[in-house]
């Protein structure tokens, strides 16, 4: 008789993150109990999630660190390793097996960070405090659990022959996958505008990108031919009043992953993007003859 599997939990705070959970679940044909993270769009995806079949078990709304559900759970599904409280924890609450999803581009930085490329704090972020401090500990932990084959990726990037052979040489596994669950799954999305798609990006937000700048970049593309705009999870309200009022722009307001919207798509479609990991993740999800063109303006490259 087969042992038990170890009883796995998705730790997540993101969209993308919690897609990465179901299809991990999907992949492995496996309920997971899900630790959500309070963030924009989360409780929408989660709902679009189950409906759409995804085996989830419970799923818990929380804001801090989910200690007891952590604790009742050895196999952690853990959507960002940079973080603090996932430092913090996996320090104290030693997980048996560590699962790391996808966070985006994200996902390649901290691959680099387990073999030991660069540091272990968050790109472009001057790390201070208690997560700073746990940092070693935690990276001690998980370097441990990656020498007996505990330690893995579920990912949709390609980490390049490289890295994975230097992942592979430290006892960390990956695995690919291609977003199958959410394109078997996907509902129907068809524009009015022809199937051109404008990305909306949170870069002005963050202070990356001037707003003047952003919003002459979304009107410059809307005078070419209008565009559906799909807002990113993180845009105010403000920006998006300022979007909408733009000759040629036609508000979309998804409130999911802009990866479970396009999946469904029924026509071909030309998407504009700031450059982001969705040039990465939408190929996995869109048909073939779907075209994903990122740009890259002066103060929003990266």
């Amino acid at each position: 008789m087969s042992p038990e599997p170890t009883p796995v939990v998705a730790w997540v705070e993101s969209p993308l993150q919690l897609v990465g959970a179901a299809e991990w679940a999907a992949a492995h044909r496996r309920r997971v109990p899900i630790a959500g993270r309070l963030t924009p769009q989360m409780p929408e995806t989660a709902d679009e999630l189950i409906a759409r079949g995804a085996l989830f078990g419970q799923c818990a709304p929380y804001l801090g660190i989910p200690w007891n559900l952590l604790a009742r759970h050895k196999h952690w599904l853990v959507g960002d390793g940079f973080s603090g409280q996932f430092r913090l924890a996996a320090s104290i609450l030693r997980p048996q097996r560590i699962t790391f999803l996808d966070d985006g581009a994200n996902a390649i930085a901290f691959a680099d960070t387990l073999v030991g490329r660069r540091p272990f704090a968050r790109p472009g972020v001057s790390e201070h405090g208690l997560g700073a401090r746990v940092a070693p500990f935690a990276l001690d932990q998980i370097a441990g659990r990656a020498r007996s084959g505990q330690v893995d990726f579920f990912t949709a990037f390609d980490f390049g022959e490289e890295r994975s052979s230097e992942l592979d040489e430290h006892g960390y596994r990956v695995a690919r996958h291609a977003f199958e669950w959410t394109r078997r799954t996907a509902r129907a999305f068809v524009t009015t505008t022809a199937g051109r798609v404008l990305l909306g990006s949170a870069r002005p937000v963050d202070g990356r990108m001037p707003l003047a700048e952003y919003l002459e970049w979304v009107r410059v593309e809307a005078s070419r031919a209008p565009v559906t705009y799909l807002p990113h999870r993180r845009e105010p309200e403000s920006q998006l009043v300022a979007v909408a009022a733009i000759a040629g722009v036609h508000l979309d307001r998804q409130s999911l992953p802009v990866e479970m919207v396009l999946a469904g798509a029924i026509e071909r479609l030309d998407i504009v993007t700031l450059p982001s990991s969705t040039t990465t993740t939408l190929p996995l999800v869109l048909r073939p003859d779907c075209a994903v063109r990122s740009v890259a303006l002066r103060s929003g490259a990266s």
